[in-house]
């Protein structure tokens, strides 16, 4: 998983739970809930900076439905992370003899990929114990 991203405001260490955005043509400011990734422009705030959120005066605040609750990983995450370490599990090592691992994991250039990644399935990766 990806680091937790931290409120914007200075010298606030908290969990971002919501998302601001500054419509300067509408003189509005959005908040809704913590976006999928940072995105420039936009600032990241905790449960307490995001409840109490101003606006300049003669600016319109538009609230969308922020779940202030510290974001947990879904059961659909838990899900795709437990089938694909089943996945990696039933997927044959590769000998000695055959450094290439199943299904001849190439990078980009033709290279061989990661000697590290044992298995993928989607964006999820399964990666090999260094000690092995």
């Amino acid at each position: 998983m990806s680091p937790v991203r931290r409120c914007s405001r200075t010298a606030c260490g908290r969990p971002a739970v919501a998302t601001l955005t500054y419509v300067y043509a509408d003189s509005t400011a959005v908040l809704g809930p913590l976006a999928t990734y940072a995105e420039p422009h936009c600032y990241d705030l905790c449960a307490e900076h995001s409840e109490r959120l101003t606006a300049p005066r003669g600016w319109e605040v538009v609230r969308l439905a922020v779940d202030t609750a510290a974001a947990q990983p879904s059961s659909d995450d838990l899900e795709a992370l437990a089938n694909a370490v089943r996945e990696a599990a039933r997927t044959p090592r590769p000998g000695p003899q055959d450094p290439t691992p199943p299904g001849g994991l190439r990078g980009g250039d033709g290279r061989d990929a990661d000697p590290m990644e044992v298995a993928r399935r989607g964006h999820l990766r399964v990666l090999r114990s260094p000690e092995t």
